[in-house]
């Protein structure tokens, strides 16, 4: 969409009198820290849900490429990113 066909139908739902709705996606207050734990653990979970997905895959698809590539996902070692402690910055190290 064009400014001037954004700025055309503001204008028209101006003339037409119709609500105006406005939606903010909730600010995330989580300091870099926090959010660096949450996505590794987030990542943590995902491959342990990869695993039993792989150890469910049927035999008939152990060679295919959706093993191959949950394997790689499991091989990855997560240990290095749990231990990584973001510094909190400004003087407060």
């Amino acid at each position: 969409m064009t400014d001037a066909e954004r700025q055309a139908r503001y204008r028209a739902a101006r003339a037409a009198g119709a609500p105006v709705i406005r939606t903010r996606r909730p600010a995330d207050h989580r300091g870099r820290a926090r959010r660096w734990d949450d996505h590794v653990a987030g990542l943590v979970e995902a491959q342990v849900e990869f695993m039993a997905w792989l150890e469910s895959l049927p035999d008939s698809l152990q060679d295919s490429a959706t093993a191959e590539a949950l394997r790689a996902i499991c091989d990855l070692d997560l240990s290095e990113l749990q231990a990584i402690v973001p510094p909190r910055g400004f003087g407060r190290d």
